[in-house]
């Protein structure tokens, strides 16, 4: 594996084996990892080397020489610019094949001993598999006089500008374009992440499907918001619909979107969302999915996998505002949770009194340190869910877990590889019975599953 045998702007035929996790074709050149953005498994390219590293190379395509059967037209026009989804080129049935299969390479390159033993189901999709997002987070720039609001391009920071995103919903984009002409029309003054002067850094805009209620949430360097009531009166008239206008404070030099601080502009400081018979309020910051249909289909995974009969206490790690909790009560005798984002568990809190819960307990704080503390007062659960970060279990939780030894635990994860990480950890006490993927982000390389865990 000799980097000097590939050199940059070289161009050598490939052949693609399979995809990676970012959803680009890998191939072997001279015995050498080559990824290819865009290369799909079967397909014979003209590869063009673009970058080489110690391990691997990148290329990209110069042209196809055996097309695979599963490359289709992608629908956005801007969709090799973005970067915000990578598998519009693929055929629907390939990307869920290729996200149970996402999983197969995370548990042999992390946990190979359980590779074989592990069940992966077929991925649950989609039928519909666009706009679905409920939530969208859009930088803001200047170029020349014109405001543009997109994400940035992959690898690069280029904002490419998104006039309409179609995995999100039409409520979305309206707002953000909304939003976006009002603050160009209002000469409201645009961060500049160079400069590190300007006003407004992202707008992001979430819709409560359910009754369709908008929020918006400007997020914002500073305190001040230049022509605030202007923009305001602007946003309320041209959309009756938006229920909840807020103002997020983020100062620090960072890639995190909000600041620690919410400011209610106008209206109401949450939005409401349904699922099934569960009701959610949901402020600026709390965590909701952002695919809802699917979030039913993930959260009846979870349900099956608890197998609850009434007589269980649960515990909800990284409860956000208590979703999973919820959707679990009617068959826990107990439910607590918490969460470190003090509006989430505010949010928790009121879902879980509106909806009749007879016991349960939200706090702020980390799992490890209030799963010990209900253990000194004699409190032991049954069954303990998460659905960690992309960072997967914080190591502590996985501690506290081998230490408390619930009888199930069943993990919801975001990232196939934390999660084989963490089985790996896990699997001395704890028999893996299944992983159940389920596609909430249709054409991107993301995979969401469900792994239930038995005590040995």
């Amino acid at each position: 594996m000799n980097q000097v045998d590939i050199q940059v702007k070289q161009e050598f035929p490939l052949t693609i084996k399979r995809l990676g996790i970012n959803g680009e074709g890998v191939g072997y050149f001279k015995k050498q990892v080559v990824f290819v953005p865009g290369a799909l498994p079967g397909e014979e390219v003209v590869a063009e080397v673009t970058d080489v590293k110690p391990k691997f190379a990148t290329a990209k395509i110069k042209t196809i020489r055996k097309e695979s059967p599963e490359r289709v037209q992608p629908p956005c026009p801007v969709y090799e610019a973005c970067g915000g989804c990578q598998l519009q080129h693929v055929t629907y049935s390939e990307q869920l094949k290729f996200k149970k299969d996402l999983i197969h390479q995370a548990l042999e390159r992390h946990a190979k001993d359980l590779a074989e033993s592990i069940e992966v189901k077929d991925t649950i999709g989609m039928e519909d598999p666009w706009r679905y997002r409920n939530k969208s987070q859009f930088q803001t720039a200047k170029d020349g006089k014109k405001v543009i609001a997109g994400l940035y391009s992959m690898n690069s920071h280029e904002l490419v500008d998104i006039k309409e995103c179609i995995v999100q919903r039409k409520e979305t984009n309206k707002a953000t374009q909304v939003v976006r002409k009002q603050l160009e029309k209002l000469d409201i003054p645009i961060y500049n992440e160079r400069t590190k002067k300007g006003c407004v850094r992202t707008i992001v805009t979430r819709v409560g499907i359910h009754k369709g209620e908008v929020q918006i949430v400007i997020v914002t360097a500073g305190e001040e918001l230049p022509n605030k009531e202007k923009l305001i009166t602007q946003l309320e008239n041209k959309m009756p619909e938006v229920k909840s206008i807020m103002q997020n404070i983020n100062p620090s030099s960072t890639s995190m979107i909000f600041g620690h601080k919410t400011v209610n502009l106008s209206g109401k400081p949450t939005i409401e969302e349904k699922l099934e018979e569960f009701t959610y309020h949901l402020s600026a910051r709390a965590f909701f999915q952002l695919n809802p249909s699917q979030t039913v289909k993930l959260y009846d995974e979870v349900k099956k996998a608890a197998a609850l009969t009434g007589k269980e206490k649960i515990v909800d790690a990284y409860c956000g505002s208590g979703t999973i909790g919820l959707w679990l009560s009617d068959g826990a005798s107990e439910i607590r949770g918490m969460d470190v984002v003090k509006e989430s568990i505010i949010d928790a809190r009121k879902n879980a009194k509106n909806h009749g819960v007879k016991k349960f307990d939200y706090q702020v704080g980390t799992a490890d340190e209030w799963m010990f503390k209900w253990k000194k007062e004699g409190f032991k659960p049954d069954v303990v869910v998460v659905d960690p970060p992309r960072t997967g279990c914080d190591e502590k939780l996985l501690e506290t877990i081998l230490s408390l030894k619930p009888k199930t635990f069943i993990y919801t994860s975001c990232n196939p590889s934390t999660l084989a990480k963490d089985l790996k950890t896990l699997s001395g006490q704890y028999k893996i019975e299944s992983i159940q993927p389920v596609d909430m982000f249709p054409q991107t390389s993301q995979v969401e599953s469900v792994t239930k865990l038995v005590l040995k």
